[in-house]
């Protein structure tokens, strides 16, 4: 699922090799959280215009996940 993560961000991103994505592991509800920072200049690319964007890429996320049979949520750190 990291991969599928990163694979999204590399292709919106102008600095594809400083994003770094983190995997916590599963929580007491077997939620995976995956912590995506970007550069201050790709963050705008990554959110979008009213958060359209970051929106999609949870629902891209939850999708895969759910056809694995696990729970993902994305957040977008600063």
């Amino acid at each position: 699922m990291k991969e599928l993560l990163r694979t999204i961000v590399e292709g919106l991103v102008n600095q594809p090799d400083k994003a770094e994505i983190t995997e916590d592991e599963p929580n007491e509800s077997g939620i995976i959280v995956f912590h995506l920072k970007v550069e201050p200049d790709d963050m705008g690319r990554v959110i979008g215009k009213q958060g359209r964007i970051a929106k999609a890429i949870r629902s891209v996320m939850r999708a895969y996940a759910g056809k694995l049979g696990k729970k993902v949520m994305v957040e977008i750190d600063e």
